[in-house]
Order: C-alpha cells, then sequence, then structure tokens
C-alpha cells in the first residue's frame, strides 16, 4: 500500500472497569463531604476501584484483548504495544512490556508514554506516525490507571474525582473505522505544580519523610486549574477543527476528558455544542486518568450509531499540563 493511500484508523475498541463501585455515600464516610457538593461541583456520582489483585497490567490487558477481539485482530500480529499510564505497575520495567507478555503479542515492540490525563491522544499520534510511514501496521494502543493508589482519601478536594479503569484501541492501515485526522497537541512545563505526585522519581526519592508527609499522592490546585483546562482544551480543539477546515456544527460527537462537568459544558458552550452532542461518562467514572477519552469512546462507539462521514473531536489535558485534541472521522 502506497503511503497517500495508508491512513491510520482505529479499527477496535474495548475497556475495562473493576466491579467495585465507590459512590459519593460512601465518601461522605471518609472525608468532610456530601453527595450534593460533590454532584454540584464535579457532576460525578461514583467511580470503580480496582480490588488489591488487579493492576494498571491487568485492567489493561483485558481492555486489549476487548479491542483486539473488536478488531478481529490477533495478538500476534500486532507489531507495537504502546501504554499510556501515570500509575504503571513499577517504575521500571514498562507496563507495556508486561501487557505485551500477557495477551501474546509475541512479535510486538512495546514501551510507556506519560502525557496523564492527555496520555490518550498523545498516544494516538504517535501510533498515526508509525502507521501512516509503513514503519508498523498493527498497533494497540492501551490506557490504563489505578488512580486509587496514588488519591489521599483523606483530601476531599482530590478523592471525590478519581476512578480506577483501562480501554484499549487498534489502530492500522487498512479495514473500516476511524480515521485519525487533525492532531494538536501542546504541554507547559512551568505550570507542572498545578497538578503533582512530588514524590518517587529522582528528585525526591521515597523515604520514610516523604511517605509519613504524604507526598506520593496527588497535589492539585483546583481552581487555577480549572481556569487553564477550559483554556487550553478550547484552544486546541480550535486548532484542531482550523486544520481540518471544520466548522463546529460539523462536529457529530465531542468527546472530552471526563474530569469535571463543568469544564465540559464551559467548552461545550464556547463552542455552542449542544448537550446531546458531547459524551460524558464521569458521571459514574469519574476522572480515569489516560483512560478516561477512550473509556468514553468505546461506550460512545458501542451504545450509539457512528456513521459514515460523522466527525467526533476528542479533548484532554493533564498534568504537564499538557493538552490536545484530535479529529477522528468514520470511515
Amino acid at each position: 500500500m502506497s503511503q497517500a493511500l495508508c491512513k491510520a484508523r482505529i479499527i477496535g475498541t474495548g475497556a475495562f472497569l473493576p466491579e467495585k463501585i465507590l459512590n459519593n455515600a460512601d465518601l461522605e464516610k471518609l472525608v468532610d463531604t456530601n453527595d450534593e457538593w460533590i454532584s454540584s461541583r464535579t457532576g460525578i456520582k461514583e467511580r470503580r476501584i480496582a480490588s488489591a489483585e488487579e493492576f494498571t497490567s491487568t485492567m489493561g490487558a483485558a481492555a486489549a484483548a476487548k479491542a483486539l477481539e473488536a478488531a478481529k485482530v490477533n495478538a500476534s500480529d500486532v507489531d507495537l504495544v504502546i501504554v499510556a499510564t501515570m500509575t504503571p505497575d513499577y517504575p521500571s520495567s514498562s507496563t507495556a512490556a508486561i501487557i505485551q507478555h500477557h495477551i501474546g503479542a509475541t512479535h510486538a515492540a512495546a514501551f510507556d508514554i506519560q502525557a496523564a490525563c492527555t496520555g490518550f491522544l498523545y498516544s494516538l499520534s504517535i501510533a498515526k506516525a508509525f502507521i501512516e510511514s509503513g514503519i508498523y501496521h498493527n498497533i494497540l494502543v492501551v490506557c490504563s490507571e489505578k488512580m486509587s493508589t496514588v488519591v489521599d482519601y483523606t483530601d476531599r478536594n482530590t478523592c471525590v474525582l478519581f476512578g480506577d479503569g483501562a480501554a484499549a484501541v487498534v489502530i492500522s492501515h487498512e479495514g473500516k473505522g476511524l480515521t485519525i485526522d487533525s492532531i494538536c497537541l501542546g504541554a507547559n512545563g512551568g505550570l507542572v505544580d498545578l497538578l503533582l505526585i512530588p514524590a518517587g522519581g529522582s528528585r525526591l526519592p521515597a523515604s520514610a519523610e516523604t511517605v509519613s508527609e504524604g507526598k506520593h499522592y496527588i497535589k492539585m490546585q483546583g481552581r487555577e486549574l480549572f481556569k487553564q483546562a477550559v483554556r487550553l482544551m478550547t484552544a486546541s480543539a480550535k486548532e484542531c477543527l482550523d486544520k481540518a477546515s471544520l466548522k463546529e456544527t460539523e462536529i457529530e460527537w465531542l468527546v472530552p476528558h471526563q474530569a469535571n462537568e463543568r469544564i465540559i459544558n464551559a467548552i461545550a458552550k464556547e463552542f455552542d455544542i449542544p448537550n446531546e452532542k458531547v459524551f460524558k461518562t464521569l458521571h459514574k467514572f469519574g476522572n480515569t486518568s489516560a483512560s478516561s477519552i477512550p473509556i468514553a469512546l468505546d461506550e460512545l462507539i458501542k451504545n450509539h450509531a457512528v456513521e459514515s462521514k460523522h466527525h467526533i473531536l476528542m479533548l484532554g489535558f493533564g498534568a504537564g499540563l499538557t493538552s490536545g485534541a484530535i479529529l477522528l472521522t468514520q470511515m
């Protein structure tokens, strides 16, 4: 196939959510909060929590198996496994290598990326480049997070937001699916302090002191992060649509990062996109970081008719501050 005709497309999706549900009433027993406070400020009603025997790798492998089945692609035909996560099984080796072994993708290369909640969009951009350059033919992108391991359940500002879960997509150079079209990615390392896990890296290695001070948990400056999220995702969306020469009215579905309903509503209002075209899952899954957009995408595809030529605009932001937008078009 010539490179001119080789377009990267998503030909299969899959998701995995743990069975355990942590609802707002449960959180009332842990911190000074209540359902009305959480719901009105975030739109979240419940979130899934992985068991002690469920890891980022096992959840990711379960989602990967579903995506491969949907795509009708054998694991042995996968050329590359990319895993986006901020909660890997280990600092090293990569979670991608563990998933590669678990699913039997014996011929695949494997690596992790860390772009926090924008990880899915970053991963798709890498996969698109590999596919359309002709280097690889079938790529498995997995986004998996066990956020419950980095959440302080005594901090009501963060513990109400996050949940666990995984999703995966198979990207290929052939077959029917969602073409990966225009891409816009960004980052601002000058604002890393807005959302950060301070300890556990080379700057502040794990010690008795860092553990006792809770520095291995997520720290967030919510008010400023809210403003940045709306600004960054709005700018990314405008740039992405401009690249594709599309208007907001031509978007069939908006699939944003599922962080906060007020952020999502602000962006939809900015683009005058009706609520029925904004796909949300945060009310039942919360913020699952890198996996939030692909979990929503999987549910959208399985429960709604996405017809030929329909455009799906995905938006994300996360620690870094990473941000981005990607346009998908149904083939």
